[in-house]
């Protein structure tokens, strides 16, 4: 009874943080992103470089940095503060390229046994995580429009896929999806999930009056598939480690990378479908 009055106060305060974030403006949206961004790359630096000495703190703090710098550079460009977009992303580039080889610079004088594989685990924080959230900014900002509700929208389908594959294949699930990487993910689960992710998406159309009805179900079909993927894939990392949770942040949910493995998986998808429509 404890153990699910904790797991339900998590939710509620996560709600309720998550809707002041997306819809309280421009700036609020801009700012809970990149808090997300910055714990969930945290997380995952700290499953991957997992010792504790100084220089591999210093290390994980250079990852968070050069990871959360995608994000920064989207928003700047995104709210206005700068005139001139393209010069400014050709320019951000040039300055960012030489920046990232920082990392080989420090391997050299940290002494460690593995350099490299610390540089790979850096720069693949960045396309895991790093650049899935600055797309972001492009679903959500589109000229003078804010789009708060369709980023919503992808959240929620995100969530009602990973709710109805559990519920579901808690229920009725029998025939294993993925045993080698998660053994509790069932095929049941995953058909579940996608037919009320379906549902939730004609729950969303007649209830935002943002995009289409077609939009809103091809949007439940690619978030049904590459979400499901990005749950897997995190489940794979985190067996590679031998974790359970990449966190303990949300109590009785495991960690903040937990929560959006599935979102971040399916941002790069979605993005690509959005700006081809608009």
């Amino acid at each position: 009874m404890q153990g699910l009055l904790k797991r339900g106060s998590t939710a509620f305060i996560f709600v309720l943080v998550m809707l002041v974030g997306l819809f309280g403006g421009r700036y609020s949206f801009v700012l809970l992103f990149a808090i997300i961004t910055g714990l969930c790359l945290w997380e995952y630096l700290s499953m991957v470089l997992v010792k504790d000495t100084r220089r591999d703190r210093i290390r994980k703090v250079v990852g968070l940095i050069m990871g959360i710098i995608p994000v920064i550079l989207s928003a700047l460009t995104k709210l206005g503060f700068v005139n001139d977009p393209e010069s400014f992303v050709i320019l951000a580039s040039l300055l960012f390229s030489p920046f990232i080889f920082m990392a080989f610079v420090y391997e050299l004088f940290t002494k460690s046994d593995a350099p490299f594989e610390n540089i790979a685990f850096i720069f693949l924080g960045i396309i895991y995580i790093g650049v899935p959230f600055a797309l972001l900014d492009f679903i959500a900002f589109d000229g003078e429009h804010f789009n708060a509700k369709t980023v919503f929208g992808i959240l929620v389908l995100t969530w009602m896929n990973d709710t109805g594959a559990y519920l579901v294949g808690s229920r009725w699930g029998k025939t294993p999806l993925l045993p080698r990487v998660s053994p509790k993910k069932t095929w049941e689960g995953s058909i579940g999930g996608v037919v009320i992710t379906f549902l939730a998406a004609i729950v969303l159309y007649s209830t935002l009056n943002e995009l289409s009805l077609l939009d809103w179900l091809i949007l439940a079909l690619i978030v049904s598939v590459f979400a499901s993927l990005g749950d897997l894939v995190e489940s794979m990392l985190k067996r590679s480690v031998n974790i359970k949770d990449s966190g303990t942040l949300l109590p009785g949910h495991g960690g903040l990378l937990d929560r959006f493995d599935g979102f971040i998986f399916c941002l790069p998808f979605v993005a690509a479908y959005l700006l081809w429509i608009r």
